[in-house]
């Protein structure tokens, strides 16, 4: 039997793994052209190699796991807008690649080409301003309402460039054009919008564009004056009757965006423009909610004044509190408590508000001030205590704060949270100690927790980490030498199985009490023993439910992980029993190395009646106060014979 205590947990073992990102809007395509994008402002001081060839690959994998992971998006800063059609100077060759260039479109995202395209002459003239230009080539037949290969009409280039003269003759020329789409369905409104020219976007107002069309992510011209923080374009764009409360493909609204930024400026202008301040996007999360998540002070402030619910929640029961809590936001936390935050709400996990700050180490600010306001019922019946959250963490801190708060030490985990791990861990002790975090397992034993509670004994764990000092703070404390473990029985202490690789360790637990009979207590005797099954693993549940058998220390110790040090085992256990018969197959394995006989000799009894007398003192006084043997009334050479220290002079 090969028995191992796993550390594996769950992924969602302590907290929910919904998270809240600013990936979760975009394509796979779009996270490709961040990637590409990111890559290459890395490499535009140095030419392309490979290992940037490789990084490329990296970011592209990150960015896809992140989109995977994350959800509840705020939208990405706006990237500088280059159009498509025009070639830059100096951009950086395609990776890997020794033609072609890497182009930008307006909107930030790379596109790839093998050679440099010349300017287009219309945009050229656009872009200098040059109506007269312009005039002579419709008076010469030419149209310059054909759309190019990406939709767009020279319209389009002037709004995206600025040029107010240009953008006046052309639609004096081709008044129709004012809200014709490109291939990505924006229009001239929507590009002077993005590109913050004011001027243009006064104009097309003036002239009539429709300013609530869409582009073929759902977003108004509205929604991206507020993403770039225009306040003049949002100013006029309201003033022109847009749509405040349009929702974008994520229902998001050009709220949502101004709170996440807070921009108070464009907030006052939503909201006298008659912006719905408890409008959810389709997570369920109102501009409260942004602005405690993003740990937005003034928005928050401002949001709260004009009456939005302080207790909001998201579709998965998180209030602003607790997202306020997991992001580590202080002051946001401060002013939700002061205006009657509920630190009662938990989401739909059943985690409050406390227990998602206790995940972050330099929380304990957030953790002092929700105490006072945390019932603990309600932690008691989440069936976790912060407690268990702290320790995972080794949140050293705030697991002190929560003691001196009076919070159980012996808080068990409930069925349910428990079965999330391999080990069924249930106590806060516990996960201490497979931390091998020595300070928090002192806090917590100093403060009454029980070391004999989990279904696997922290003993065991200490001794398979080999730490001698937290063994000697759980055994002091209390914590049970001669362990065993329900759902692998052995016919023997499991801290001898666990001890058994390290003979230090051995002697370590046997000197401290641990009893060793029954090593040597075998069903089989002199008989012959069954062949060796193969080990069980505690996922290897048989079919017919049959209770599990119990293994004995002949059985385990002749397993490949064992067999070969079997002898000096056996060795250190003979000196902590009396008279013994040893079974066939420990005599095997005695007689299968020469150096062995010594130990085979030991083990024939009678043994020493000095040996045997110091047995029945240690038995006397019990394994629970073996380790007051100095504190005797006695000689020291004889509590030193006692002790098993320097026994070979005797």
């Amino acid at each position: 039997m090969a028995m191992q205590v796993s550390s594996s947990q769950s992924p969602q073992h302590i907290l929910g793994s919904e998270e809240y990102s600013l990936y979760s809007s975009l394509s796979e395509e779009e996270l490709i052209q961040m990637a590409i994008e990111q890559s290459l402002s890395e490499s535009s001081t140095s030419q392309p190699t490979a290992h940037s060839h490789q990084k490329l690959a990296t970011n592209v994998n990150e960015d896809s796991t992140a989109a995977a992971s994350w959800r509840r998006p705020t939208h990405r800063p706006p990237q500088p807008r280059n159009r498509s059609s025009q070639t830059r100077a100096g951009q950086p060759p395609i990776p890997g690649s020794n033609s072609g260039v890497v182009k930008k479109r307006y909107d930030g995202s790379y596109f790839c080409t093998t050679q440099a395209a010349e300017p287009n002459p219309i945009e050229v003239m656009i872009m200098n301003g040059n109506v007269e230009a312009l005039d002579n080539l419709i008076k010469s037949k030419k149209s310059l309402c054909d759309p190019n290969k990406d939709g767009w009409l020279p319209l389009h280039e002037a709004a995206y460039y600025g040029s107010l003269g240009c953008l006046k003759f052309l639609l004096k020329a081709y008044p129709t054009t004012i809200d014709q789409r490109t291939l990505r369905e924006e229009t001239a409104l929507y590009l002077a919008s993005v590109r913050g020219k004011l001027d243009c976007v006064e104009f097309l107002l003036q002239s009539g564009a429709e300013p609530d069309i869409v582009n073929s992510s759902r977003e108004t011209p509205l929604y991206k004056a507020c993403e770039i923080r225009n306040h003049n374009a949002a100013r006029l764009l309201v003033e022109y009757r847009a749509d405040v409360n349009h929702r974008c493909n994520q229902g998001h609204t050009a709220l949502h965006e101004a709170v996440a930024r807070n921009d108070i400026d464009i907030i006052d202008i939503l909201v006298k423009g008659g912006a719905k301040i408890e409008a959810k996007n389709c997570y369920g999360i109102t501009p409260l909610f942004v602005a405690a998540q993003s740990g937005q002070l003034d928005a928050l402030r401002y949001i709260t004044k004009c009456g939005a619910d302080i207790n909001t929640q998201a579709n998965d029961n998180a209030s602003a509190l607790f997202e306020a809590c997991k992001n580590g936001h202080d002051h946001i936390v401060e002013f939700l408590l002061a205006q009657g935050a509920d630190a009662n709400k938990p989401n739909k996990d059943g985690y409050l508000p406390i227990h998602i700050a206790c995940k972050k180490r330099d929380n304990d600010d957030i953790v002092s001030m929700l105490i006072p306001v945390t019932s603990r019922v309600r932690v008691k019946r989440s069936g976790i205590s912060p407690l268990h959250i702290a320790a995972e963490r080794n949140s050293n801190d705030i697991l002190e704060e929560l003691i001196n708060a009076g919070y159980d030490v012996n808080f068990t985990l409930s069925f349910d949270r428990a079965r999330l791990y391999e080990d069924r861990r249930s106590t806060a002790l516990y996960f201490s100690v497979m931390n091998n975090n020595i300070n928090a397992t002192r806090m917590l034993l100093e403060a009454g927790a029980n070391p004999n509670v989990d279904v696997i004994n922290p003993l065991l764990i200490a001794i398979r980490q080999g730490c001698f000092t937290t063994m000697k703070m759980l055994l002091d404390h209390g914590a049970n030498i001669n362990a065993y473990i329900a759902t692998h029985p052995t016919s023997f202490p499991a801290t001898i199985m666990f001890s058994m690789k390290y003979l230090s360790m051995l002697k370590y637990v046997m000197d401290l009490g641990c009893e060793a009979e029954s090593c040597f207590k075998c069903e089989y005797g002199n008989g012959a023993h069954p062949p060796m099954a193969s080990p069980r693993h505690p996922d290897n549940v048989s079919q017919d439910h049959k209770p599990p058998k119990i293994v004995q220390f002949c059985e385990m110790v002749s397993t490949p992980e064992f067999t070969r040090w079997a002898g000096p085992i056996i060795d250190v256990l003979l000196d902590y029993v009396g008279n013994i018969k040893l079974c066939s197959r420990l005599l095997e394995h005695l007689d299968s190395y020469p150096d062995w006989d010594c130990i085979k000799t030991k083990s024939e009894p009678p043994r020493t009646l000095t040996h045997l007398c110091r047995l029945k003192v240690r038995s006397l006084i019990g394994s629970n106060r073996i380790k007051l043997l100095n504190t005797l009334p006695l000689p020291c050479r004889l509590i030193r014979y006692l002790s098993y220290d320097n026994s070979n002079e005797y």
